[in-house]
């Protein structure tokens, strides 16, 4: 990609997914913009490279793994409750080990990410505010987590049922 293509980073459609060429151009554009994201964390807004670059790679397991490959969804057009079922669900059975310190580095990542897309004028501002809630609702992944890792006997399935991911 290419800087002086900026407008079809910003373009949702150029997000739709309906086919494999279309979930490896998202991707494409998702990692661009993540890296335009991160720029600015440290240009603009004064972050320390490594603190910028966290956040971008929270934002990337939540858009590039569960948005664009596991939801094929476009990243511009996700309902907020999206980020519950990422966080409530998704992160803690597709990772070796889940933790509350790692999914709240993701979690911040994905807060900044729409924060950003908001100040740039390319993401609604209740939506945002929505996603900022979900981001910061520690303590119910903190309790998901830990009932994740109590599970016994065939629990798997009254803890889904309680944040569930639908098809």
């Amino acid at each position: 990609m290419q800087r002086d293509n900026n407008d079809n980073l910003f373009e949702p459609g150029n997000f739709d997914i309906g086919t494999l060429e279309d979930e490896i151009r998202a991707d494409q554009l998702v990692g661009e913009l993540l890296r335009q994201f991160c720029h600015e964390l440290v240009e603009r807004q004064g972050e320390e490279p490594a603190t910028a670059g966290r956040m971008a790679r929270g934002a990337d397991l939540f858009l590039r793994d569960f948005i664009i490959g596991d939801r094929r969804e476009n990243i511009f057009r996700i309902d907020p409750p999206r980020v519950r079922q990422f966080a409530g669900n998704w992160y803690i059975v597709k990772t070796l080990e889940p933790n509350m310190a790692e999914l709240g580095d993701i979690l911040e990542g994905v807060a900044a990410f729409y924060a950003w897309l908001q100040e740039q004028g390319h993401y609604p501002h209740e939506q945002g505010r929505k996603i900022l809630r979900y981001c910061t609702d520690l303590d119910y992944y903190r309790q998901r987590i830990d009932q994740f890792w109590q599970l016994e006997d065939d629990g798997y399935r009254i803890w889904n049922s309680a944040c569930p991911i639908e098809p």
